[in-house]
């Protein structure tokens, strides 16, 4: 731990509580996560997060959160928001940033700045129907951060790979998860 107070606004007593309850009744650690999504015209959708379940019982955020999702011109659309695959890409960045402020805290290192390029290479052939064999999603993802911090390169490095091994967003991204899609 540094002389100096940190504060990366993360409430690491909090976590280590909530870890720490969770030991003892692990059923309250089963969540569900929600969000609707409504077509809107062309490609272009609107998807609302507001509950959720969790700790036992529906839980709601603060307040709702909107997002738009679209295709570019160049796929002949509006372009009135980021494509569903650039969304991926804003949840894989966000949950590993989040992880590395969480990390930095609970190891005492001051974080000044921290940024993150989520780049993802996908060939579109797949999605539009030219080649069958090509895969529809990204081919690969490659996260580059820019860290400030009142720390070395290898501590640096570690907060990353710890945000990376407690990730609940690079997980579903790197390992195969069970999707059901059914019509009501």
């Amino acid at each position: 731990m540094s002389a100096t107070e940190v504060d990366n606004g993360v409430n690491v007593e909090a976590l280590l509580g909530a870890r720490e309850a969770l030991t003892e009744t692990p059923e309250a650690g089963q969540f569900n996560w929600r969000v609707t999504c409504n077509w809107v015209k062309g490609t272009h959708s609107n998807s609302v997060v507001e509950g959720f379940f969790g700790l036992g019982a529906e839980q709601q955020h603060r307040k709702q959160f909107t997002f738009d999702a679209d295709h570019p011109e160049v796929f002949a659309s509006e372009d009135l928001g980021a494509t569903p695959a650039e969304i991926v890409l804003v949840a894989l960045g966000s949950c590993l940033t989040a992880g590395v402020a969480a990390v930095a805290q609970h190891r005492g290192i001051q974080l000044n700045s921290v940024s993150a390029t989520v780049d993802g290479a996908m060939d579109i052939q797949g999605i539009l129907g030219v080649d069958g064999d090509v895969r529809n999603g990204y081919s690969d993802i490659k996260v580059t951060y820019e860290i400030d911090a009142d720390a070395t390169d290898a501590e640096k490095e570690a907060l990353v790979a710890q945000s990376q091994k407690r990730s609940a967003v690079y997980d579903c991204v790197t390992n195969p998860t069970n999707v059901t899609v059914a019509v009501n």
